[in-house]
């Protein structure tokens, strides 16, 4: 079975960006430790993230329904995530961290609940289950294969170069993306 275009995009850009998002995984308790932070503030700063996310999901959904403007507001997201994970290199405090976590799930919010509209708008509804198993799936492989990468990098060098490596993968992910904002 042959993928259509906008899939392959949504699809090995996604691939992209799970490889780079996905080589902090673990080490981010680590990371918080390091910029002085505790237990609390490494669960905080995740819960920051996380119920930010989710608020901002539905609002995002709601205005890419009425604006017809996924492709737009992905491409932001991704942006802004890429961004933010640069924005790693300047944490010292745990506020510090509090911010990039809130600017990450305001990327999330943009980025995900749009790549998973755009990726039911252009499945092969006759193959739809194996389309989505192809996103699930490889996501999960692809992040595996990058907290292995993620903390060799850290170990054989910094947070910093972690920092450096995950941004950079994530601007190429943004620019894979925004091939979908291209019409046919």
């Amino acid at each position: 079975m042959a993928l259509n275009r906008q899939i392959k995009i949504l699809l090995y850009g996604g691939n992209i960006w799970y490889f780079g998002e996905g080589m902090l995984g673990p080490l981010f308790a680590v990371f918080t430790e390091r910029a002085g932070g505790d237990i609390l503030d490494i669960t905080w700063a995740w819960a920051t993230y996380l119920i930010l996310a989710g608020l901002l999901y539905i609002v995002v959904g709601k205005i890419t329904d009425k604006y017809d403007n996924a492709e737009k507001i992905m491409v932001l997201g991704y942006a802004f995530n890429a961004l933010f994970t640069f924005g790693y290199l300047f944490v010292s405090t745990t506020w510090h961290l509090f911010i990039v976590q809130a600017g990450l799930g305001i990327a999330a919010a943009m980025a995900t609940p749009t790549w998973d509209a755009l990726y039911a708008k252009h499945e092969d509804r006759k193959h739809g289950g194996f389309q989505w198993g192809l996103a699930g799936g490889e996501a999960q492989i692809i992040t595996g294969i990058a907290i292995v990468v993620g903390g060799y990098i850290v170990s054989l060098g910094s947070f910093t170069a972690l920092f450096i490596t995950m941004g950079t993968v994530q601007v190429m992910a943004t620019i894979y993306q925004a091939r979908i904002l291209r019409k046919k």
